[in-house]
């Protein structure tokens, strides 16, 4: 099983959060204290900005050869839950496609985005014209 990283936009900020330390921090040490020793297959990494500054806080699911998920509008003090069962479910996938009807409610509200697998491009060479 290959491991799933979820990118944890640390910038992110919310308007209506009065704490000092932005609301993609606090999300990242939530998701890191929930995490604990469990996580053997899933990878933490913060990421300066996602650029979805109208959907915060913002994740980011990704895995070599995985079609990669982004989602919005978690609640940095209540989501860790839901969003380390949607890794789960991404990591158990071959492709990263977790089916509609197995989804949390708040991947299914959430997604901004879904990007195909990267592939290894051609050589200048192997390109025709």
């Amino acid at each position: 099983m290959t491991v799933t990283t979820i990118y944890v936009c640390t910038t992110c900020k919310t308007a209506e959060d009065p704490s000092p330390e932005r609301a993609g921090a606090r999300l990242m040490a939530a998701l890191a204290g929930a995490l604990g020793e469990d996580g053997a297959n899933i990878r933490l990494e913060g990421v300066e900005c996602l650029s979805v500054c109208k959907r915060p806080c913002t994740v980011a699911f990704g895995a070599p050869g995985k079609w990669t998920y982004v989602y919005g509008d978690f609640t940095p003090d209540t989501a860790p839950e839901t969003i380390l069962a949607g890794a789960a479910l991404y990591s158990a996938t071959d492709d990263g496609l977790i089916p509609w009807k197995q989804r949390p409610d708040a991947l299914k509200k959430g997604v901004i985005a879904r990007l195909p697998p990267s592939v290894s491009s051609p050589k200048a060479s192997e390109i025709t014209p």
